[in-house]
């Protein structure tokens, strides 16, 4: 892992793999150790993978300016800019994926293909999370990671996949546990979140568009991936059944080579 200013924050990236370049964004509270090892290993066999903390999340700092999804894709094009990519594609996950369509909205020249993973436009038109994973992310974060992973592990996984996969909360555990964002900063993102609406601008995303989501996402339902598909222009949409909003890693290697499939079309 590395660290570059960009702007008023010191971002922390890792780059991995031979090949264009894609740019990976992550979701809400989340970081660059989140994604799963083996979706990585099969893209950094096609690309040149460019993995980044968020502001305020991981191992970056949290720079003096308000947190916005517009924000975090200055942020995510001012590192393309630092490491001299003009052009990437870009692929994002929840929050990750709502950064990614402003990236895409206000510096289209850099964003070569699109990936938008389990995530919506937000405003009116979202639909909502059901009510027990919204009140599950609206509550206060705990101090112990084991005790985060056990609560968060039910909103990303679904139970009948999560009780024959135990090890996912130890997994998860580890992962939370190695750079965890500060209650502060998760609060900060969720206003972000909040306050997302991209639905009116959806039809200005001119790049070639892959829209993915879990048909048991509880957090952000498919029917948002839905309305993405039917806003921008030529996007495809697949919809992996018996897949809830951790579906890149409950289906890491379907989705990796769904992705790098869409990615290679000339």
């Amino acid at each position: 892992m590395e660290k570059l200013m960009v702007g008023d924050v010191e971002m922390c990236y890792r780059r991995t793999g031979e090949g264009p370049p894609l740019v990976m964004i992550m979701g809400l509270t989340a970081n660059m150790d989140w994604w799963a090892p083996e979706l990585l290993d099969r893209l950094a066999g096609d690309f040149s993978l460019v993995l980044l903390d968020n502001r305020g999340a991981g191992r970056s700092t949290d720079g003096t300016l308000p947190f916005s999804m517009r924000q975090f894709a200055c942020d995510s094009a001012g590192l393309m800019r630092e490491l001299g990519l003009e052009r990437a594609h870009v692929m994002g996950v929840s929050m990750g994926g709502m950064i990614a369509q402003e990236l895409a909205l206000g510096w289209p020249a850099m964003v070569e293909r699109l990936v938008l993973c389990c995530t919506s436009c937000g405003g009116l038109h979202t639909r909502l999370p059901r009510w027990p994973a919204m009140k599950a992310v609206l509550r206060p974060r705990v101090a112990d990671p084991r005790e985060q992973a056990l609560q968060s592990a039910p909103i990303l996984f679904p139970q009948p996949w999560l009780s024959q996969h135990p090890e996912i909360v130890d997994n998860f555990a580890e992962t939370v546990a190695k750079a965890p964002i500060s209650r502060k900063n998760a609060q900060r993102q969720i206003g972000a979140v909040m306050r997302h609406n991209t639905y009116s601008r959806l039809g200005c995303i001119g790049q070639p568009t892959l829209v993915l989501s879990g048909l048991q996402d509880v957090l952000i339902p498919p029917e948002n991936s839905l309305t993405l598909a039917r806003r921008i222009r030529g996007a495809r949409v697949k919809v992996f059944e018996g897949a809830g909003h951790g579906f890149t890693t409950q289906y890491a290697a379907e989705v990796a080579e769904t992705a790098a499939e869409f990615l290679l079309q000339q």
